[in-house]
């Protein structure tokens, strides 16, 4: 039986509804051979739990451009925990400090991609965070 493409939430919290820079990148894992599941904009921390579960997701990418990024993921981090989905995986992306992106990585964070990571950059740490080899994951 094949194995089942890796699904990742693509998504935005709170009210920040600049989403180019998520529609970019999910386009960029769906190319490369992930199932992404495109929430967009205004989600609740309880909104992208009850999506993780009802997919099965393999990882969440919050995307942040107003500065709430510590409140949120923290947030989710810990709803993600409490319900036995610590596994899932996690990646930030946007207008994240310096010392925020220590402050994301210590609470739990698998990557932060701040402006300027570029494609090759962002599809390799996801495919190394998720145990998928460089080979199997394809660019169009």
């Amino acid at each position: 039986m094949p194995k089942r493409q890796q699904r990742i939430i693509m998504a935005k919290m709170g009210l920040d509804s600049h989403d180019n820079g998520l529609r970019i990148v999910s386009k960029w894992l769906a190319d490369s051979g992930y199932e992404v599941i495109y929430a967009g904009v205004y989600n609740s921390a309880e909104r992208i739990l009850q999506m993780t579960i009802e997919e099965g997701a393999d990882a969440i990418g919050l995307s942040f451009l107003g500065g709430e990024h510590l409140h949120y993921t923290g947030k989710l981090l810990e709803m993600l925990r409490t319900h036995d989905l610590g596994h899932v995986k996690f990646f930030a992306g946007g207008i994240i400090p310096p010392a925020d992106v220590v402050a994301l990585k210590d609470m739990g964070v698998d990557a932060v991609f701040t402006p300027g990571a570029q494609r090759r950059e962002i599809l390799s740490v996801i495919g190394k965070c998720l145990g998928v080899s460089e080979d199997s994951v394809h660019e169009k």
